[in-house]
Parts: C-alpha cells; sequence; structure tokens
C-alpha cells in the first residue's frame, strides 16, 4: 500500500510516499481502507517535535516512534479480527487514532475498535475525517471543562479553526451567547456558524473592552493569564485548549494559582472517546452542527498540505484525500 513515512522529525519535506506492507488486523482490531484524512496541530508536533515535551511522552526521543502520521481519519472497513463485534465489513466509520500515534495517511491502517464508530450518514469521508479531534476538542472544552450551561455568555478565540469552528456551533447547541474572536477575513464565516457577535481582533482586543465572560474557550490562546482573567464573570471559567508554547506552559504552571475568587482557569487535556464520536456524529445528523473545511489535497501532496498548516491560517479543517 501507499503511505506517506518520515523516519527524522522536520519540517515538511521529511515526508516522503512510499510503498509498505499492508498491515492485517490482530483479533480485537478492525481493518480499515481510508478514504480521507484531517490534519491537526497535533500532527504538526509530532512531526517537527517544535514541542521538544513530545519527544519524552511517547513520540520518541531521538527519531519518531510511529513513522506514519494522521490520527483523525475517515473510511470503510474492509476486514474485522475475530473478536470485533461493533463493526463490520462495509461499515463506513471515523474516528481518531492518536492513542496509537496516528497512522492514518495510508491507503490502510489497523485499529482497535473502540477508536472507532460509525461516521454521520450525512457527511462524506472529507467531511467525517475533519470532526473527530477538532470536534471533540470542543466538545470536552465546553461541556466538561468549561461546564456550560444555556443563556451564558461564552466567547471563542480562535474562532476560524478546526477547534473554533465547532467551539461556536456547539455552544450555540448548548444554548449560550456566543462571541467569536477571529480575523477581518473570519467575521462573515463566524456569523454565519451561528455566533451572535463576532469582534476582529485586528481592531479590538476583547480583554480590554470592558465586558466579562462566563466561559472562554481559547483555541488559539496568545494573551496572558491576567488579561483573560480580566476578561472572565466573577465566578467565569476559562479553558485552554490551543495556543503558544509560552501560554500554554504559564496555563499549566499557574492555572490554578489564578483560580482563586471563583474564577477557574486551565488548560484541556482532551482525549477521544467513543460515546463522545456517536455523540458528535447523531448531532451532525440532526443538522446542528457541521465541519468547515478550507481545503483538500491528495496524499501525493501532503507535504504542501503540512506547510499550509504550519502557516498557522486555515479556516478550519485541512484534508487529505486519497
Amino acid at each position: 500500500m501507499k503511505a506517506i513515512v518520515y523516519d527524522k522529525y522536520g519540517q515538511p519535506d521529511v515526508l516522503e510516499l512510499r510503498e509498505i506492507e499492508k498491515p492485517t488486523p490482530k483479533d480485537d482490531e478492525v481493518l480499515v481502507k481510508i478514504h480521507a484524512v484531517s490534519l491537526n496541530q497535533y500532527d504538526w508536533h509530532l512531526l517537527t517535535a517544535d514541542i521538544f515535551l513530545v519527544r519524552f511522552m511517547g513520540g520518541g526521543v531521538l527519531k519518531p516512534k510511529s513513522n506514519i502520521l494522521g490520527a483523525d481519519i475517515a473510511g470503510r472497513v474492509e476486514a474485522a479480527g475475530k473478536n470485533v463485534t461493533q463493526f463490520q465489513v462495509g461499515d463506513e466509520v471515523f474516528g481518531d487514532l492518536a492513542a496509537r500515534w496516528g497512522g492514518g495517511l495510508a491507503e490502510y491502517v489497523c485499529a482497535s475498535e473502540n477508536l472507532l464508530a460509525h461516521k454521520p450518514t450525512n457527511l462524506s469521508f472529507e467531511q467525517s475525517a475533519a470532526v473527530p479531534m477538532a470536534g471533540i476538542t470542543a466538545l470536552q472544552g465546553l461541556r466538561d471543562a468549561g461546564k456550560i450551561q444555556a443563556g451564558q455568555n461564552v466567547l471563542v478565540q480562535g474562532a476560524a479553526g478546526g477547534v473554533g469552528t465547532f467551539a461556536v456551533q456547539i455552544a450555540k447547541m448548548y444554548g449560550a451567547h456566543v462571541t467569536a474572536v477571529c480575523s477581518t477575513r473570519n467575521v462573515e464565516q463566524a456569523r454565519a456558524l451561528g455566533a451572535d457577535a463576532v469582534i476582529d481582533y485586528t481592531k479590538t482586543d476583547f480583554t480590554r473592552e470592558g465586558k466579562q465572560y462566563d466561559l472562554i474557550l481559547a483555541a488559539n490562546g496568545y494573551h496572558p493569564l491576567a488579561d483573560y482573567k480580566r476578561a472572565l464573570a466573577p465566578n467565569g471559567i476559562y479553558v485552554m485548549a490551543g495556543g503558544t508554547m509560552r501560554q500554554m506552559f504559564d496555563a499549566m504552571l499557574w492555572g490554578a494559582w489564578n483560580s482563586r475568587n471563583g474564577q477557574k482557569m486551565g488548560i484541556l487535556s482532551a482525549h477521544t472517546t467513543q460515546n463522545d464520536l456517536a455523540f458528535l456524529a447523531s448531532q451532525i445528523e440532526a443538522g446542528k452542527i457541521k465541519p468547515v473545511i478550507d481545503r483538500c489535497y491528495p496524499l501525493s501532496e501532503t507535504a504542501a498540505a503540512f506547510r499550509y498548516l504550519g502557516q498557522g491560517h486555515a479556516r478550519g479543517k485541512v484534508i487529505i484525500t486519497m
């Protein structure tokens, strides 16, 4: 089978299209013929090791532990191990393979059945691949870490990216009044996704407007914690789901210290569950949320797709098609 392989950390130029052996599923695995993969910042970090801790968290100290990237997949079950009970040959599935360090940038992949769910029936494979990691990060950031409630004032920073586009829609789904923060070129997109108010960060700094929010989800957090604290209501919650390395470390180190006087501040550690994949699929089928896709690239142009992702200006998701 064809696969995108990398043997060392680096920029997208280290990615190579190769012919490798097609995998065989274990008793508790399914073999998925992949139709589409979406790229995430997670994949960028594993490719470049720009966060040095990636090397010590299982990615591989000197070289990548898994040499095929791609966590978010959508495809069709081609074979199933004898112990598999939830899927059968021909089922259309989607899922997040981060627990096995990716493997999706290939024509086939083997995965434990608990990493997958039946894909939304009203989406294409490309659209389905755009959902898992970004959708679950937004869902768990708002529902679990943010304790979102109907009627709250919720602000989504980074509302044009993969996580942010889902967060705007999910916050509306829960009945919140949503303020989206994005650049000028993405204002109309944010409104189309349901945002009640949109702040163009190139013109306005929401942390200095004097308005306070019950929940702030920073899908792209770059302000100091003190700025977010000023923009939080007395019992507000700040959840960092992505941003600069400095801000992420500040949130990890000082979040608890700043969680005083009723306010809570911290960093999200999202984890994909089959139940949450199924929940997102049900909400998509009900027409309450939808993925936003920026660009699609063929497998042979994966390096170009990563270069675009690395610029940090994708509007929604970047997809690799087979």
